[in-house]
C-alpha cells in the first residue's frame, strides 16, 4: 500500500524556471519527480504536489511538497535516497510519513516569505543572485511606520501581477517586519500571511522601498487598497531577493 511522504526542501532558485513543472524548462518539481520516479522503478508516474509555486529565480529555505510512494521505505531512507539523486542546488532537509489527509497545498494555513535588499552603491557580484538591490537613499523609519498598514485583511488587487487566476484578491497579513543587517549592508523584510498572490510580496517590497525613499506618502498602502489599480503600485522587486522561509500546517499526523 502506498504511503504519503511530506518533504521539506531548500533550493537555490537561480537556475530554476520556478517550482512548477514546465515543458523544456528546468524546474524544482521536474528534478524532484525525476528523482522520485527513478527510486520507484515503476511505470506508474509519481507526481509531486508543492505547497505553492515559486517563480523563476526565487529561492526557498523550507518549501514543502508531498507525494505517494508505492514501496515501503522509511522517512530517513527516502530523505537520503532523494538527496543522492538531486542536484546540488536542491536539497531535502526533512521527510516524514503522513496521513492521506495531508495535502501540501490545501492543508496549509500560512506562509512566511523573506526578502533581502542589498543597499550597496554598486551591485555586488556575490549577492546579485540572492538579494534585490536598492542604491538610493532610504529612511528605514518611514518603512517601519508604513508596515502596520500592510498587516490585516485587505484587498491586494493593486499588488497582484497580471496573469493571476484567483477568484479573490483578499488576503490577511499577520505580520510584516523589516530589520537592518548593518554588517552586510542589507535590510530584510518578512511577511507572514494566510496566502499570497502572484508577485504580491515583490510588489509590496518595491512599494515600501519607494516609501523609504520618499517617493510615496508613508501611508500610501491605504490609498492603493482603495484604488485597486496595479499600475499605481508601479514597480516589482527582483525575484533574486525573495525566499520562501516557512510553510505552516496544522495537519493530523
Amino acid at each position: 500500500m502506498a504511503k504519503r511522504y511530506k518533504i521539506t526542501m531548500a533550493y537555490d532558485g537561480t537556475n530554476f524556471a520556478g517550482f512548477q513543472i514546465q515543458p523544456k524548462q528546468r524546474t524544482v518539481q521536474g528534478v524532484l519527480e525525476k528523482a522520485v520516479n527513478k527510486m520507484s522503478k515503476l511505470d506508474d508516474y509519481i507526481t509531486i504536489y508543492g505547497s505553492g509555486r515559486t517563480d523563476a529565480g526565487v529561492h526557498a529555505l523550507a518549501q514543502v511538497a508531498h507525494f505517494d510512494f508505492p514501496h515501503a521505505i522509511s522517512a530517513q531512507g527516502m530523505l537520503k535516497g532523494l538527496n543522492s539523486l538531486l542536484p546540488l542546488d536542491c536539497e531535502i532537509t526533512a521527510c516524514e510519513i503522513v496521513s492521506d489527509e495531508f495535502h501540501s497545498r490545501f492543508t496549509t494555513h500560512g506562509k512566511r516569505y523573506m526578502y533581502r535588499v542589498s543597499l550597496d552603491h554598486f551591485t555586488n557580484p556575490f549577492k546579485r543572485f540572492y538579494t534585490g538591490h536598492y542604491k538610493y537613499p532610504l529612511d528605514i523609519e518611514r518603512i517601519k511606520e508604513a508596515l502596520p498598514d500592510v498587516e490585516g485583511t485587505h484587498d491586494f488587487t493593486s499588488f497582484v501581477a497580471s496573469g493571476s487566476t484567483v477568484k479573490s484578491n483578499v488576503r490577511t497579513i499577520y505580520e510584516a517586519t523589516v530589520t537592518e543587517d548593518k554588517k552586510n549592508n542589507e535590510i530584510i523584510f518578512e511577511f507572514y500571511g494566510n496566502g499570497f498572490l502572484y508577485n504580491q510580496v515583490r510588489i509590496m517590497v518595491a512599494t515600501l522601498l519607494e516609501i523609504g525613499n520618499g517617493r510615496r506618502a508613508v501611508h500610501d498602502f491605504l490609498r492603493l487598497y482603495e484604488v485597486k489599480d496595479r499600475n499605481q503600485a508601479r514597480e516589482t522587486a527582483p525575484a533574486s531577493g525573495l525566499y520562501l522561509k516557512k510553510v505552516y500546517y496544522n495537519e493530523k499526523k
